[in-house]
């Protein structure tokens, strides 16, 4: 994750599908080699909201669907149901190498940018906010759909290796109301597949390769708000 400020940083990031039985193999072995995120809760879990923001003509989820090698997408985000604090954030992808802008709204701010009052964000000194500003302006982005998981976390140290297991992803189908904690929401992974994200720096050592390394692991390159966009 780049705060504003902070030199942007690019990272190898590995995608997988796996099933429960694929799950409970690696949870085993990661619990021996690497930690559990600080953030995560007691149940090793933690819970996270998205609204993710498109444009009139789908720009975001073609080059998705098309395999585009370079593409940028916005979104909000809290965790938990914490909505004191909320993180707008930039995703770019270049070729299997992604990374993460990020900048923290109030819950007002955020209000303010979903019901499309923008005139606040013009006075900000934030690139970020200036930058989703002018987009949402000659690009027309607008906030689409809101995406709910469950994400198990674990950080290795050497390369600096992030994995994470997300489940039980929803849409909120047309809804935007983000702030709504009893959202009515649809499962998208009816298949019961989970989600396996391997970022890391420059190498990914051998015994976290080892580890993940299961018969039936699928490589695909899955995006939640494209599964988000499945019913509309």
């Amino acid at each position: 994750m780049n705060i504003q400020g902070e030199p942007i940083k690019f990272r190898h990031e590995l995608k997988h599908f796996i099933n429960m039985a694929d799950y409970l193999s690696i949870r085993q072995r990661l619990l021996v080699v690497a930690w559990l995120d600080k953030h995560a809760g007691e149940d090793g879990c933690y819970r996270v909201r998205s609204i993710y923001f498109e444009t009139p003509d789908d720009k975001a989820l073609q080059e998705k669907l098309n395999g585009v090698g370079k593409r940028e997408k916005f979104r909000l985000r809290y965790y938990n149901d914490d909505t004191g604090s909320i993180r707008l954030e930039k995703k770019v992808k270049i070729y299997g190498l992604g990374s993460k802008q990020t900048t923290f709204l109030s819950k007002k701010e955020a209000e303010q940018l979903l019901a499309g009052e923008t005139e606040w964000m013009r006075a900000s000194d934030d690139p970020l906010i200036l930058e989703l500003d002018a987009k949402m302006k000659y690009q027309q982005l607008r906030p689409k759909t809101v995406v709910n998981y469950v994400r198990e976390p674990y950080v290795y140290e050497p390369g600096n290796v992030r994995i994470t297991i997300d489940s039980r992803i929803e849409t909120g189908i047309h809804s935007k109301d983000f702030f709504n904690l009893e959202l009515p929401a649809v499962r998208t992974d009816t298949k019961n597949l989970m989600v396996l994200e391997v970022k890391y720096d420059s190498f990914l050592p051998d015994i976290i390769r080892d580890v993940i390394q299961t018969k039936d692991r699928r490589a695909g390159a899955f995006s939640k708000y494209a599964a988000g966009r499945i019913f509309g």
